[in-house]
């Protein structure tokens, strides 16, 4: 098996049992205990993967963009490492056929699950840095990032700009922010909403897109935007 999983994602294992733990989840060796001598399920390779994928797509970020600010990487970081973001790689090296999983579990759903596939391709990082060391690790993450980032540029992957102005707005001014619709124009087919953002009864921002959810999200960056510019005035 691991030498199929090594063609997967171009790494010779110096100790193979590191990537086929990768693949093994913990419903296999409640299931399967004496099948896999030295395995241990992936969720401690999953933990240490997730950090050196945020160390890395953080480090990458901030070299390839030195005029972005803090908020914008924040937002690009997010994009980069999320669950579904993750998942999508996984499938393309079509990881879900190569996981252990307990026979109760294994159907085709499961298998394609995005969270599941997310926390493989977490734990291969942590395999790939363990094994390998932190190079192999960049070298391994960095064309997915570079694919990526050329989606979120392209449109065709949306930055949650809605997730990380609540993040702010929370450890800021400990409050959740709340959306309005301030108007709907145009035909039935071609709609342009109008939306703003605000926390307390302080208006962030306003934004407008051809849904409620990307007027939202425009109405979200434009809010990031403005904090991220007080914050800079106050130093």
């Amino acid at each position: 098996m691991a030498s199929r999983l090594e063609e997967l994602i171009g790494i010779p294992f110096n100790d193979e049992r590191l990537l086929q733990s990768a693949f093994v989840h913990r419903s296999f060796i409640h299931e399967h205990p004496e099948r896999i001598p030295g395995l241990t399920a992936n969720e401690r390779l999953e933990f240490l993967g997730d950090a050196v994928l945020n160390f890395i797509a953080a480090s990458w970020l901030y070299t390839r963009y030195p005029d972005r600010s803090e908020g914008d990487l924040t937002a690009l970081r997010a994009a980069l490492v999320k669950t579904s973001t993750l998942a999508s790689f996984a499938r393309g090296l079509d990881f879900g056929a190569h996981i252990r999983i307990s026979r109760g579990e294994d159907t085709p759903t499961a298998r394609n699950r995005a969270p599941l596939l997310a926390d493989v391709f977490e734990a291969v990082i942590g395999a790939v840095y363990l094994d390998q060391g932190l190079d192999a690790a960049w070298a391994f993450i960095t064309p997915f990032l570079e694919r990526q980032i050329e989606a979120v540029f392209s449109g065709t992957a949306e930055i949650d700009y809605r997730t990380r102005l609540q993040e702010q707005a929370q450890a800021r001014f400990n409050q959740t922010p709340t959306y309005r619709t301030l108007e709907v124009r145009g035909p039935d087919h071609q709609r342009e909403f109008t939306m703003e953002v605000l926390v307390g009864e302080r208006s962030l921002g306003i934004g407008r897109g051809p849904s409620k959810q990307s007027a939202a999200q425009s109405a979200a960056k434009a809010a990031l935007t403005q904090i991220d510019g007080e914050e800079r005035s106050t130093l």
